[in-house]
C-alpha cells in the first residue's frame, strides 16, 4: 500500500480527494492537514510514503514545508498540487526535491497514478504549470529597474533625478522609454505589470 497524506486548507476539496483516493487498491490515505505547519507535524508522526500538498496555504506555504522536509532528510515525497502557474514556484519546488508538480484539477485517476510513478522514482509533472511558470526575460536595463522601484515608491520625476543625481529630462525620458518597452499608458500599468512578472 502506499500510504498518503493530503495537505489542503480547503475542507471540502481535501475530503472530496482523500474519498477519491481511498477507492484505489494501492493507495490508503493515513492523514489529512489543514496546512503545512499541521502537515509537518503528521509526516513526522506517520511516516506517509506521499504527501500531496497544495502552494497557497495559512501559517506554513506548501513549498516551505517541502523546503524543511528536504532540510530534516525526510523521505516523505512531495507532490505539489496547485492551481498557481507563477515564476518561482517550479524551480523553488525543484530545488525542494518535489517529485511532483501537478494542476488540482488533475482527473483523480491521473492523480493516482502520478502518485504511483512518482512512488517508482519517476518525477511527475504538468506541462501547462510548467510553461506557465517560466520568467520572461526582463527588458528593463539596470537603471530604467532602479527609476520604476523609486516610482513604484511614490516619488516624482523630480524627486527621482534628486536623488540619482540625474537632470528632470533624463529621468523623463527613462520612464518614457520604459513604458515604451513595457508597452503600456502610465508609470502605474508599469508597476503593475512589471511587479505581475517579478521584474523589480
Amino acid at each position: 500500500m502506499i500510504r498518503i497524506i493530503i495537505t489542503e486548507d480547503q475542507r471540502l476539496l481535501r475530503g472530496a480527494m482523500a474519498s477519491l483516493l481511498s477507492l484505489e487498491d494501492d493507495i490508503e490515505v493515513v492523514g489529512e492537514a489543514g496546512d503545512g505547519e499541521e502537515a509537518l507535524r503528521l509526516i513526522e508522526a506517520l511516516k506517509p510514503d506521499v504527501c500531496l500538498m497544495d502552494i497557497e496555504m495559512p501559517k506554513v506555504s506548501g513549498l516551505d514545508a517541502a523546503e524543511r522536509l528536504k532540510a530534516a532528510g525526510s523521505p516523505c515525497k512531495v507532490v505539489i498540487l496547485t492551481t498557481f502557474a507563477r515564476p518561482g514556484y517550479f524551480e523553488r519546488g525543484v530545488k525542494a526535491d518535489i517529485r511532483g508538480y501537478l494542476l488540482k484539477d488533475e482527473p483523480i485517476e491521473k492523480l493516482a497514478e502520478a502518485i504511483r510513478r512518482v512512488m517508482q522514482g519517476h518525477r511527475e509533472v504538468s506541462p501547462e504549470l510548467v510553461f506557465g511558470s517560466m520568467r520572461e526575460e526582463n527588458p528593463l536595463t539596470p537603471r530604467e529597474q532602479e527609476i520604476l522601484r523609486l516610482a513604484a515608491g511614490g516619488s516624482s520625476a523630480g524627486e527621482i533625478a534628486e536623488q540619482l543625481h540625474l537632470s528632470y529630462g533624463t529621468v523623463r525620458n527613462y520612464i518614457s522609454e520604459t513604458l515604451g518597452k513595457l508597452a503600456v499608458k502610465s508609470r502605474i500599468e508599469a508597476v503593475k505589470l512589471v511587479e505581475e512578472k517579478g521584474w523589480i
